[in-house]
């Protein structure tokens, strides 16, 4: 492992994912899978009042992608279907280097060490990706 690219920020991210709990009754259910890699996110959400209510995740990821998915679950609920997919779409900008801003969610600085290693990047926006997908479908 490369020290810049996993760091204990990121480790520390990937080990304590939250909402790391399939939900038993999820109004939907999405699964993206790196082609790359492998890694796996399966997002089961419940919408309540057009906002993400319930989050439950299983993450088979490698540590990019667990980090990830760890810094979108702790700051999705609340959200609507519109930020969710914004947010999905300014994380897929930035690793492209078409943006610097990260302002858009908490803590993703400490996945900028993978920017420059694209073959990571499709684990890294699992997690945006299915939960900003399952939020759509339970919300429609």
């Amino acid at each position: 492992m490369s020290a810049p690219l996993y760091n204990q920020d990121i480790l520390r991210l990937a080990a304590s994912i939250p909402h790391h709990a399939r939900l038993a009754d999820p109004q939907a259910r999405v699964e993206r899978r790196s082609p790359t890699c492998g890694s796996r996110i399966t997002a089961d959400v419940r919408m309540e009042g057009g906002r993400l209510a319930e989050l439950g995740l299983d993450v088979k990821a490698c540590a990019l992608g667990q980090a990830s998915a760890s810094l979108m679950a702790r700051h999705a609920i609340g959200l609507t279907v519109a930020q969710l997919d914004q947010a999905r779409d300014l994380l897929t900008a930035w690793l492209a280097g078409e943006s610097d801003d990260l302002g858009f969610w908490p803590g993703l600085d400490v996945l900028a060490p993978a920017r420059g290693y694209p073959a990571r990047h499709p684990s890294i926006r699992l997690g945006f990706e299915a939960v900003a997908e399952a939020a759509r479908q339970a919300a429609s």
